[in-house]
């Protein structure tokens, strides 16, 4: 009997169409993740979980589903002993999903990572991790608690780096939309229970002290108040050993490592008055604090638990990304023969396959229409809300949903090599990457911890010599209500919401710096084509200086234009249609100046004529000028033997160009126009937008040197905007990039920021959007600042109980949260 043939025992198989195969978890509705086990295929309900019944199927012990009479209980339990002894975290089969190479021997890993509760526990696994022999960088995001991690190969593994970690009290995980969604499931599930048991204990508490407190001299006998401290005291336990457990693990964890988190104050309060209250119920003291400790416990929890809400609603936009692609397509898999199609899982789909896609369907990877005429909805991917017409010939994107009409698709590309997916990195970088301002309230806070328990210290000895009485609930009160979490949320949560608000937007922040940057960029550079015009070149005259007809020059221009994604080369390209192109060989580009190939053992060289002549070794005719006056791009094709004609190209300006220009201007930001044209067509290009600065003739080292003079003295915060890639040396060199991408391979993209829809009216609404974000992330600190200097004073002078510190640190954090979200609204500009 076959491996299809046998069958699988009732209990070892999961509900496939709700249930994990392999783990027994309930599958995430939008998860598209299969495994072929015993002939069918069974769904699995994340990455990890497909990734592992994969090895256990090819490593042969597909006899553990076959055996096993119930679910493991734990994840620890779904992976058999055989396959952990294997290494499978460092299987390249299973690293396909999150894992890049990002050099010879150097990968770059995209983790999750749960049990981080403040910017403590990011300082704590960034550090210990990059002590690791091997390690070269990791970078943390506290509002996403996503992880990216890079490592020699040669030196260390995948798994050692996850046991480190796990060392260390947290755990990490691989990177998936669905694993993202299952922890912040856990973490709500968990942190509610903890809230309800600190809540319910904090009522019944309260019932047992209020006859206390309203009791007057002689009112109640030592019984009967002994009988309320052990009722209280009982009721307190499950809210100190539950409810506040994760607070007493992660400070214990801080000590041990000889390291201090928030949650060390948050501990040593809530420890130290119930222990006081402890030790008055046993000895007959004259004090208890039941009612003030799970107050505390429940106001913090609560506070928590609404800041973790908050936030999870903030990166939920990056997780939809993860989300977008539908489970299942339609395959014709004998097009154009037969149209009767098959429904298969999306990840079983190639190259060269043809799918059928029906109205109101999700396009399920990147292709080119082969059938049919409709629209696409592309707002998840551009942010532009209107649909796009879809022909035959036409691409379209994954991740885009299908409007009107069916549409027969051919296959180009599928998984991680998708538009969508590229975005999606793109975004998890920026995520991942901690700006210079997120980096200095990091340390501030980390000093803060530590100038606090002196603080509470020397106020608590203070007291004890003053009133003895009051000394602990004064000390637990300073612990409690200067606790820096609010201070950890302002900036990663504001530019959490600010860059999944710009995603929807159409523009793509890729780099961490790069809405703090942007805000503060007063010296805009526009290059010319395929930014501030639409890139569209059309070819409108050609004039032959030798003996070749204007068709054969057209000819000989596309054909060593092939290898060129410059949409002059484009334009010459569409210029001469279908022909058949000679063959070219020895193909090689100069950046932002021209093509050089050998076509019929002739070398030529295509491009500016200055560099043409100069590469050619020929003078440039006296017809370069004439024809320079007459607008539009010049480009010239020569030999050795001499010049053989000259090219003008012309490209129409974007609509909304002057919108950005006229706003920026407005703003008072100084404007400029750096191209590779001559001089007289960027000229007619910067008067009809209104910059004055306009400079023509420019290679990419000498715009690259402009960009530098403006840079000098440190004055000028320089944005530049290009085409992303042709532009990569200048981008680099500016403090912000911004680069036009709706056709621009988005894994070459070096820009810090990628207009996905080509609007300048979206980078317009981003530029006011940064700016907003920096005010805001000023209000968060500022706040912060302001309470931790106002709190502190009055708890240390006995003015602030510990419960109401306990309100008071929770509200802090709420409000910085509250304040971030309000970056989810932005007004558009038409």
């Amino acid at each position: 009997m076959t491996s299809a043939e046998q069958p699988v025992p009732a209990a070892a198989a999961a509900d496939t169409d709700a249930d994990c195969y392999h783990c027994g978890l309930p599958v995430p509705p939008a998860t598209r993740h299969f495994v072929r086990i015993d002939g069918r295929d069974r769904r699995m309900c994340c990455v990890g979980c497909e990734a592992v019944a994969q090895s256990i199927v090819d490593s042969g012990l597909i006899d553990y589903y076959r055996h096993r009479d119930a679910m493991p209980e734990t994840r620890r339990e779904a992976m058999p002993v055989e396959l952990r002894e294997l290494g499978l975290f460092d299987h390249p089969d299973f690293q396909k999903s999150f894992v890049q190479p990002v050099g010879e021997h150097e990968r770059e890993a995209a983790l999750i990572l749960e049990g981080i509760t403040c910017a403590a526990c990011v300082w704590l696994n960034e550090n210990h991790v990059a002590r690791l022999p091997g390690v070269s960088a990791i970078q943390i995001n506290y509002a996403t608690r996503r992880a990216r991690v890079r490592w020699d190969e040669r030196h260390i593994r995948l798994s050692d780096i996850l046991s480190a970690i796990q060392a260390i009290g947290y755990r990490a995980y691989p990177y998936d939309a669905e694993r993202s969604e299952q922890v912040a499931q856990r973490e709500r599930r968990s942190m509610l229970w903890r809230v309800f048991v600190a809540g319910f204990g904090m009522m019944q508490v309260m019932m047992y002290a209020f006859p206390v407190y309203v009791a007057g001299e002689g009112d109640m006998t030592w019984d009967i108040e002994q009988l309320l401290r052990w009722a209280s005291l009982l009721l307190t336990l499950p809210v100190v050993l539950y409810s506040a457990a994760p607070f007493f693990q992660r400070a214990w964890r801080d000590v041990r490592l000889r390291r201090l988190g928030m949650d060390v104050p948050v501990a040593l309060g809530v420890g130290s008055a119930f222990a006081a209250s402890l030790w008055a119920t046993l000895t007959d003291g004259p004090e208890v604090y039941y009612d003030s400790v799970t107050m505390f416990v429940f106001f913090l929890l609560g506070g928590r638990y609404l800041e973790m809400i908050a936030r999870q609603k903030a990166v939920r936009g990056v997780e939809e990304l993860g989300k977008a692609l539908p489970s299942f397509a339609e395959r014709l898999a004998r097009w154009p023969q037969q149209s009767v199609g098959e429904r298969v899982p999306t990840s079983q789909l190639v190259p060269g396959d043809v799918l059928r896609v029906r109205p109101g369907e999700v396009i399920p990877v990147d292709g080119v229409v082969v059938e049919g005429r409709s629209e696409a909805n592309e707002a998840l991917l551009t942010g532009e809300s209107m649909p796009v017409p879809k022909t035959v010939g036409e691409h379209v994107t994954g991740g885009s949903i299908n409007v009107s009409s069916p549409l027969l698709l051919r296959v180009e590309q599928v998984g991680d090599a998708t538009r969508l997916a590229a975005i999606r990195r793109l975004m998890e970088r920026a995520a991942t990457e901690k700006p210079r301002i997120a980096s200095l309230s990091d340390r501030v806070a980390a000093w803060f911890i530590v100038t606090l328990l002196v603080l509470a210290a020397v106020t608590g000895i203070a007291w004890y010599l003053v009133d003895s009485a009051r000394a602990l609930w004064v000390f637990v009160s300073v612990l409690v209500v200067a606790c820096p979490c609010a201070l950890s949320l302002a900036t990663p949560t504001a530019l959490t919401v600010a860059t999944d608000t710009l995603a929807r937007m159409g523009v793509l922040v890729t780099r961490g710096h790069a809405i703090e940057t942007l805000a503060r960029a007063d010296h805009f550079v526009f290059d010319k084509t395929g930014t501030l015009t639409v890139g569209r070149m059309q070819l409108q005259e050609v004039m032959p200086l030798g003996t070749l007809d204007a068709d054969r020059l057209g000819v000989l221009a596309a054909a060593i234009e092939q290898g060129s994604a410059h949409p002059v080369a484009a334009g010459l390209r569409a210029a001469v249609g279908a022909v058949v192109l000679p063959e070219v060989s020895g193909l090689s580009a100069e950046t932002g100046q021209g093509m050089h190939g050998v076509v019929d053992g002739e070398a030529l060289w295509i491009g500016r004529p200055e560099w043409v002549g100069r590469e050619a070794g020929v003078v440039p005719p006296a017809e370069v000028a004439a024809f320079n006056a007459g607008g539009g791009t010049v480009i010239g094709l020569a030999g050795r033997a001499g010049w053989l004609g000259l090219f003008r190209l012309a490209d129409s300006l974007r609509a909304d160009a002057p919108l950005i220009t006229g706003r920026l201007a407005r703003d008072g930001a100084a404007l400029s126009l750096l191209s590779g044209d001559a001089q007289p067509v960027v000229d007619g290009v910067a008067a009809a937008i209104g910059i004055e600065d306009a400079r023509g003739g420019l290679g990419p080292q000498d715009k690259q040197q402009a960009i530098v003079a403006m840079q000098a003295g440190g004055k000028a915060v320089v944005a530049m905007i290009g085409d992303g890639v042709n532009d990569a040396p200048v981008l680099a060199q500016a403090h912000v990039s911004v680069a036009m991408g709706g056709g621009t391979d988005l894994a070459r993209n070096q820009a810090d920021i990628v207009l996905l829809n080509e609007r300048f009216a979206s980078l317009v609404d981003g530029i006011a959007l940064a700016r907003r974000t920096l005010r805001i992330i000023r209000q968060n600190l500022w706040w912060s600042f302001a309470y931790n200097i106002t709190s502190v004073p009055l708890a240390m002078a006995g003015l602030v109980t510990p419960w109401m510190a306990g309100i008071g640190m929770a509200a802090s954090s709420l409000l910085v949260v509250v304040n971030a979200m309000r970056l989810q609204r932005v007004a558009r500009s038409t």
